[in-house]
C-alpha cells in the first residue's frame, strides 16, 4: 500500500456544489408553494468524488475531469421530484414480478415496443394491475415510471428547465456531459462515441453502482435491499463488464483505488457507519488481484 493513501476529493468549490444540488429540488405537483427536496443528494456528491478520482487515475486532463465532476454531480437530475413512497411502491411491485426496470432490459423482453416509448408500454400493460395493488395511476405516478423507463426524456426536460440557473452559475455545459449521464440506461447511444467520452460514461456507471450498492438509504428505498455487501457490489460490476458495459481498464482503476483506501470514507458515509474488518480486508485484497 502506498505511504500516502489516495483520496477522492471534490474539485469544484463547495458553494458551487451546494448550488448544483439545489437543482434537484422540484415543485410539488399538488401542493402549490411546496418543494420536493432532491432525493439523496449525498449519493450524487459521493459518486462525483469517486468518478473524478477514477478519471484522473486513467489520465484524463484536469480541466476535463472538473467538467466531468459537474456532470456526475447532476447525473440523477432526471429523477428530480422522486416520490419515495410512490416510486418504491411501483418499482418494488415490478421487481417482485420480474418486470424489467431499465429501457434496454424492457426492449429485450418486449422488442415490439417502439424505441423511447418504454414508459407508455409499461403503463399500457400494467395500469390495471398497479391500480389493483393500490397505486394511484395518475400523471404523478407516470412521472415516477418515467424516472426509470423514460429517463432520457425526463433528463432532457430537467436539463432544459435548469439551463438558465446553470448559466448563472457560470458553468459551461458541454453536449458530452449529458451523453455520459445516459450511458447506464442507454449504452447503445454511445456505441460510436469518442473513446474518452465513452470511458467517462463507463466510469460514471461503475462508481454510481459501487456507491449505490453501499448506500443504506438507497438500499431500503430504491432497491428493496436489507443489507449492503461489497462482494455483491463487485459481483454486479463484474456482470456489467461481462455484458460489455464496463471495460477492464475502468474496472482495474476502480479496484485499484478502492484497494488503496481512496474510497473508504465515502463507503462509510454511504453505509452510515464504519466498515467492518472483513470489509476492509476485502477492499485491501483488491490491490494486485481480484477479490
Amino acid at each position: 500500500m502506498p505511504a500516502h493513501r489516495p483520496s477522492a476529493p471534490l474539485l469544484i468549490p463547495r458553494p458551487l456544489v451546494s448550488a448544483l444540488m439545489k437543482l434537484y429540488d422540484y415543485p410539488h405537483p399538488t401542493r402549490p408553494g411546496r418543494t420536493i427536496r432532491g432525493y439523496d443528494r449525498p449519493h450524487a456528491v459521493r459518486t462525483a468524488r469517486m468518478c473524478a478520482a477514477v478519471a484522473a487515475r486513467l489520465g484524463h486532463p484536469d480541466d476535463r475531469v472538473r467538467a466531468y465532476q459537474i456532470a456526475c454531480l447532476l447525473h440523477d437530475l432526471g429523477r428530480a421530484g422522486l416520490d419515495r413512497q410512490l416510486f418504491g411502491m411501483i418499482w418494488s411491485w415490478a421487481k417482485q414480478r420480474g418486470i424489467p426496470t431499465r429501457p434496454r432490459e424492457w426492449r429485450a423482453i418486449h422488442p415490439e415496443t417502439a424505441y423511447g416509448r418504454e414508459t407508455e408500454a409499461f403503463v399500457s400493460l400494467y395500469r390495471r394491475d398497479l391500480i389493483a395493488a393500490g397505486v394511484p395511476m395518475d400523471r404523478w405516478a407516470v412521472e415516477q415510471i418515467e424516472m426509470r423507463l423514460g429517463y432520457a426524456r425526463r433528463l432532457a426536460r430537467r436539463l432544459r428547465a435548469v439551463k438558465p440557473a446553470v448559466a448563472k452559475l457560470r458553468v459551461r455545459w458541454r453536449p458530452w456531459m449529458q451523453r455520459v449521464m445516459l450511458y447506464y440506461y442507454y449504452p447503445e447511444r454511445l456505441a460510436a462515441a469518442t473513446p474518452w467520452v465513452k470511458q467517462l460514461a463507463e466510469i460514471l456507471v461503475a462508481c454510481e453502482q459501487f456507491e449505490a450498492y453501499s448506500n443504506q438509504q438507497r438500499g431500503r428505498d430504491y432497491y428493496v435491499r436489507k443489507k449492503e455487501t461489497l462482494s455483491d457490489a463487485f459481483a454486479y460490476l463484474d456482470k456489467l463488464q461481462q455484458d460489455g458495459i464496463l471495460s477492464i481498464e475502468v474496472m482495474n482503476a476502480l479496484r485499484g483505488l478502492a484497494g488503496e483506501g481512496a474510497f473508504d470514507s465515502i463507503l462509510e458515509e454511504a453505509r452510515g457507519g464504519p466498515l467492518s474488518r472483513t470489509e476492509r480486508r476485502f477492499l485491501r485484497s483488491l490491490v494486485g488481484g481480484r477479490a
